[in-house]
C-alpha cells in the first residue's frame, strides 16, 4: 500500500444520524464523521485528536475526551474522538464471543453528549490492523484527518507492533508534524476500565457498574410477546429482546428504572434468568414489572437502568411461593422508589 494511497473515503454526516449510514450502504471502507449538528458537515483541517473504542464511555473515557476537548481549546483547533463501530477483538479472533457494555447506538449516543466535535467511527479491518502505529499515524491520522495533536490514553497502544509505546509515538509523531500528548489517569483511587466494569456486571453487582460508568447501566430493546404467566399472578411483566452483543448482566432480580418510548419515566423490577419455577428450560429472558403501569406496550421500545440488585433467581415449589416472594421483592424496590422520588 502506497503511503500517498487513501486508507479510507470520508463521509461527514450528523452525529445524531443513523450510526448505520455506511453498513447500509454497503460501504464497508468508508470512515464515517459525525458532528454534534443535523447536518453535513465538511472537512474540518487541524484537529486534536484521540483514539479508542469507548466500551461503556465511563468515567476513564470521559476524563480523557475532557482532556482532547482542552487541548483543542487552548490551541483553537477542533477535537475529534476516533472509534470504531466493531470491538476489534470480535474481527481478529470472531470464534471469540464479546459481549458489549454498549452497541454501537448506544455508544453514538453518549459520545454525541460527550462535547467534542466530532465522532468518527472507522472500520476495523484485518488490512488495518496490520498497519504499523507509524504507518497508521501517517496514513490516516495526518493524511485523512489532517490531525495536528493526538492524546493518548496513559496506558494506551495502537499499530500492529505492541511493543511500541508513548515514547515511540512522540518520535513518530515529530517526523510527521503532529504532537503527541499523554493524557492523565482519572485520579478516583482505582483503575476504571471497561473490563472491570464488565466483571461486575457478570456477577451483579451493578452499584460498582454504575459508580464505574458514571451513571446506571442500561438494556435497551422491544417488548415482545411471551407466556403471560405473570400477569396470572398479578405480576404482569415486559419481555425485552435485547441485541446479541449486549452484555447482560447476571441472572437475578434487580430494582430498575424505567424509560417508555415516549420519554415516560417509571420504576419496576427487572428478572433476567430461565424462569427455574416454570420449567422455562435453558432460555434467558429479560422481563420488567413496571410499578402502577397497565398500558399495552407490545412492540413498543423501552430503556431499563439497573438500580439495585435484589436477589439471585430461585426456583419455588409452586406459583404461590413465587408469587409471596414477588410480593417481598416488590415492596423492597419501592422502599428504593420512595429513596430516589425523597
Amino acid at each position: 500500500m502506497g503511503r500517498n494511497k487513501q486508507f479510507f473515503d470520508i463521509i461527514f454526516v450528523s452525529l445524531q444520524s443513523n450510526c448505520f449510514f455506511a453498513k447500509d450502504l454497503g460501504l464497508k471502507r468508508t470512515l464515517i464523521i459525525y458532528d454534534q449538528h443535523r447536518q453535513i458537515v465538511e472537512n474540518q483541517k487541524d484537529k486534536v485528536a484521540t483514539i479508542g473504542f469507548f466500551d461503556g464511555v465511563h468515567r476513564g473515557h470521559c476524563c480523557l475526551i475532557h482532556q482532547v476537548i482542552e487541548e483543542a481549546k487552548k490551541r483553537g483547533l477542533k477535537s475529534v474522538l476516533l472509534t470504531f463501530p466493531e470491538h476489534p477483538a470480535k474481527v481478529l479472533r470472531p470464534d471469540v464471543e464479546m459481549k458489549l457494555l454498549t452497541i454501537q447506538e448506544e455508544k453514538e449516543e453518549l459520545l454525541a453528549t460527550s462535547g467534542a466535535d466530532f465522532v468518527a467511527f472507522l472500520p476495523f479491518t484485518r488490512e488495518l490492523a496490520q498497519l504499523s502505529a507509524h504507518d497508521f499515524m501517517q496514513q490516516v491520522l495526518k493524511e485523512q484527518l489532517q490531525v495536528k495533536v493526538l492524546v493518548i490514553g496513559y496506558d494506551h497502544r495502537f499499530g500492529h507492533n505492541r511493543d511500541e509505546g508513548f515514547e515511540d509515538y512522540v518520535r513518530y509523531g515529530k517526523e510527521l508534524g503532529i504532537e503527541v500528548v499523554q493524557a492523565k489517569e482519572l485520579d478516583c483511587g482505582k483503575h476504571v476500565s471497561s473490563s472491570t466494569i464488565r466483571k461486575a456486571l457478570a456477577q451483579g453487582d451493578v452499584a460498582v457498574a454504575q459508580d464505574y460508568l458514571g451513571y446506571p447501566y442500561f438494556l435497551e430493546g422491544e417488548v415482545v410477546e411471551a407466556f403471560h404467566i405473570g400477569r396470572k399472578i398479578g405480576f404482569p411483566t415486559a419481555n425485552i429482546h435485547v441485541s446479541h452483543d449486549k452484555l447482560i448482566p447476571q441472572n437475578g432480580v434487580y430494582a430498575v428504572s424505567v424509560r417508555l418510548e415516549d420519554g415516560t419515566e417509571a420504576y419496576g423490577m427487572l428478572n433476567i434468568g430461565s424462569r427455574p419455577t416454570l420449567d422455562n428450560g435453558s432460555h434467558v429472558s429479560i422481563e420488567v414489572h413496571i410499578f402502577h403501569f397497565h398500558e399495552n406496550i407490545y412492540g413498543k421500545h423501552l430503556r431499563i437502568s439497573f438500580l439495585k440488585y435484589i436477589r439471585k433467581e430461585q426456583k419455588f415449589d409452586s406459583l404461590e411461593e413465587l408469587q409471596a416472594q414477588l410480593e417481598r421483592d416488590k415492596e423492597e424496590c419501592e422502599k428504593l422508589r420512595m429513596k430516589n422520588v425523597e
